[in-house]
């Protein structure tokens, strides 16, 4: 299954809104979670050590560095 993600500026939403409806595209209004998932998810919450978490404003940073890296790798290999 593909995810797309759009941003758009409050002031194109409708226009946007209007051209989904008009391509015929469904929103999923309930996105059921496997149970098997949720018991990964509650393991690792039983697992995890205190000592070892960091801030989700440190951990956003780190991936984004990461994202830009590994971009940069991507269109380096292209040329």
């Amino acid at each position: 299954m593909k995810e797309i993600t759009l941003k758009v500026p409050d002031h194109k939403i409708d226009f946007v809104l209007e051209l989904i409806e008009q391509l015929g595209l469904e929103f999923a209004e309930d996105t059921e979670i496997p149970e098997e998932h949720k018991e990964i998810v509650r393991e690792r919450i039983r697992t995890s050590d205190p000592e070892k978490l960091i801030p989700w404003s440190e951990a956003r940073k780190q991936l984004e560095f990461k994202s830009k890296r590994s971009s940069r790798s991507l269109l380096y290999g292209l040329f």
